[in-house]
């Protein structure tokens, strides 16, 4: 500049001078504008970090202090390398959800997984929870050390984003069942009672720990699903979306939960769906997805750097979670393979520079680690499962007055409908056609009665099982054998009302030995049915399954009749074999061998009628197709069919809980019907 501006050089160039003036003035013009460019995000970032520093003092004085019962924990690191997830879409199709991303979460820290909706937020939370992976390659470390499943569902717990819980039980009685399945005879009874007072002052249910769980508000209803999973103290916490319908102080109190247990020691994970400024302050760590793929990974404050870095920066008074997010959503055009790049798809740590807390100074022991591996998978032996789980399920059962009333009121009056349609025509010569309508009729009461309420109930119980059961509150065999016998119960009381009802009006045998065979034979129906309706529920939703459970019922009522009229000797082969799948078809003959079978004397006919033709019960035995019917083979064979109906649906519900897909004719029949018979997507 010197030498342009020098007299000489003037002299001797003077269109020089006034080109090179030209360009040094639009030099400066273009280097002050960057420079005030420069300055100017500096300042945003430097707002941005104030921001920060705000939200987080501001939060300091809202955090809850862990109580004695929630000693802190060894810590657990969790990091993953190049993991990819793909889902079915067809018969030979699928569909990447994570595609090679990788990442760090320390413990000791509130880590948040955000992103667009179908980023793939959840399906990481998943994977990385042990909740799904049978479709998922790469790398999974814990503390350096290669997962085993098993042996880290121990160490972790998994909090869904639906509060199911268990209706007809206080606050306090959750709780309590929680400890007892999960601490078992180990604990005494003192000590877990202290442990859940100490739970509910921390999360702030004391106050509602009388009041029944359908009956809390949203903020309860998350806080007891984080309470329930604390009491075994679990070093490593997922929580899918924990914020969803709450608003914003009960948004706040619940990350701020999450905060103090995450300064325990504890490495705590959740999905979160675009937080406020003032949540988004509270996260350790941030990690962004992004068409799954991880487009930042790191301290929320760096944030705004990071994308100011790659020619994106962020506006002053915008919430830097939304901008990050809408520019994953591609609002500011298509950036995400840029960012993916810049952090090598969440391999770079650049970002993720803060330490651990200074109040968690407790190292690793391998010897903690050696006992927690030692420990069996679950609290409490079989039996101390299956005796809990009935207690509970009665209390359910019969604390649901209007539930119950509402049975036994309907089991009378369809009893005294029916009693009253077939009125004293069991002796009845003449009337012995509509005798045996009385027997069919009865039947199919007790085939739909038992049956619906399966269909309806059992799918809305299937999400909880899968919480439960996942974290290991118990197992399989436990929850069906307390099932079973919950609903016998119930089952046996209801049915024995109809029975008694309707078998004295209709005026039937009064040989006890009779009484007994048809209570009998009508009860093994109505468990039957029941059983039907539970394997049918296990696997579709309610829409689906109170569609598809009465229509596979009309072959079975059109096959237990079929013969009617025609005999036994006429009966086309394909339809016999037909009728031994139908435990209907059993059913009545039960019926029909316990009113008219083994002997029965010649039925009265009335002195105003000419002829009985069915006075002999023999010759209504005959053409029926029954005359070789035996009460002991029918009902045997309707109570092995009541085991086979509990098989499949053991089966079925333990292969939709295992975080493997399903196979063979469970997963071939499950998608015919989803994709042929979905009338929820109608």
């Amino acid at each position: 500049a010197a030498l342009i501006v020098s007299p000489s050089f003037q002299a001797a160039h003077p269109a020089a001078v006034v080109n090179s003036v030209g360009e040094l003035g639009e030099f400066v013009s273009v280097g002050a504008a960057s420079f005030k460019a420069s300055v100017s995000n500096t300042r945003a970032m430097e707002d941005q970090k104030q921001i920060f520093q705000y939200w987080r003092d501001l939060a300091e004085e809202h955090i809850p202090k862990m109580g004695f019962h929630l000693a802190e924990r060894p810590p657990v690191d969790i990091e993953f390398t190049d993991l990819n997830y793909t889902v079915p879409t067809g018969k030979n199709s699928s569909k990447l959800i994570l595609r090679s991303v990788s990442g760090y979460f320390k413990s000791g820290e509130l880590t948040a997984i955000l992103g667009p909706s179908g980023a793939g937020k959840s399906t990481l939370l998943n994977v990385l929870a042990g909740y799904r992976g049978s479709d998922g390659t790469g790398s999974i470390l814990v503390n350096g050390v290669p997962r085993d499943a098993r042996y880290f569902r121990k160490l972790s717990r998994y909090i869904m984003q639906e509060d199911v819980h268990q209706s007809g039980l206080t606050v306090y009685e959750s709780m309590k069942f929680s400890a007892d399945l999960k601490l078992g005879a180990s604990v005494s009874e003192q000590q877990k009672q202290d442990m859940i007072l100490d739970i509910m002052e921390l999360l702030r249910l004391k106050k509602c720990e009388a009041t029944l769980t359908n009956r809390l508000s949203g903020g309860e209803k998350k806080r007891l699903s984080i309470a329930l999973e604390l009491v075994n103290n679990p070093p490593v916490i997922f929580l899918d979306e924990p914020t969803t319908g709450l608003d914003d102080l009960s948004s706040s109190q619940c990350i701020n939960l999450l905060k103090s247990l995450a300064r325990g020691g504890r490495t705590v994970i959740c999905s979160i769906h675009t937080p406020s400024a003032k949540l988004f302050a509270l996260f350790d760590n941030v990690y962004i997805v992004a068409e799954g793929q991880c487009v930042f990974q790191g301290l929320g404050e760096d944030i705004v750097p990071f994308l100011a870095q790659n020619g994106l920066p962020c506006p002053k008074h915008f919430n830097p979670a939304d901008f990050i997010v809408e520019v994953s959503s591609g609002e500011y055009g298509y950036h995400n393979d840029k960012l993916v790049n810049a952090i090598e798809n969440g391999r770079c740590k650049r970002w993720n520079r803060k330490p651990p807390p200074k109040d968690f100074t407790r190292q690793t022991s391998e010897r903690e680690f050696r006992q927690l591996r030692k420990q069996p998978d679950y609290g409490c032996s079989t039996w101390e499962q299956f005796t809990l789980l009935s207690k509970r399920m009665l209390s359910q059962q019969w604390r649901d007055i209007n539930n119950v009333v509402l049975k036994l009121v309907m089991h009378v009056v369809v009893g005294l409908v029916v009693g009253g349609m077939f009125f004293q025509i069991g002796n009845d010569a003449s009337k012995t056609l509509f005798n045996f309508g009385f027997c069919y009729v009865s039947m199919i009461v007790f085939m739909y009665i038992p049956m619906l309420p399966a269909l309806v109930w059992f799918p809305l119980e299937v999400q909880l099982i899968k919480r439960e059961h996942f974290n290991r509150w118990y197992n399989l065999n436990s929850y069906f054998m307390a099932l079973t016998l919950s609903r016998l119960l119930q089952q046996l009381l209801c049915s024995l009302i109809y029975i008694s009802i309707v078998y004295y009006m209709t005026n039937q045998p009064q040989e006890w030995g009779r009484v007994i065979k048809f209570a009998i034979i009508m009860v093994l129906i109505a468990i039957a049915s029941d059983a039907f309706g539970l394997a049918i529920s296990s696997r579709l939703d309610i829409v689906n399954g109170c569609f598809v459970g009465p229509a596979m019922s009309v072959p079975f009522m059109l096959l237990g009749c079929y013969s009617f009229g025609i005999g036994s000797d006429d009966i086309p082969l394909w339809v016999f074999i037909g009728m031994q799948f139908s435990y209907l078809r059993f059913g009545i003959e039960g019926i029909v061998s316990a009113i008219y079978g083994e002997g029965r004397a010649p039925m009265v006919c009335p002195d105003e009628e000419i002829y009985c033709h069915y006075k002999t019960p023999t010759l209504l035995l005959e053409e029926l197709g029954m005359e070789k019917a035996n009460w002991y083979i029918a009902a045997t064979l309707v109570f092995l069919y009541i085991i086979l109906f509990k098989v499949i649906s053991f089966v079925v519900l333990r292969q939709r809980l295992r975080r493997t897909r399903s196979t063979g004719l469970i997963w071939m029949v499950g998608r015919f019907i989803k994709r042929y018979f979905n009338v929820a997507a109608h």
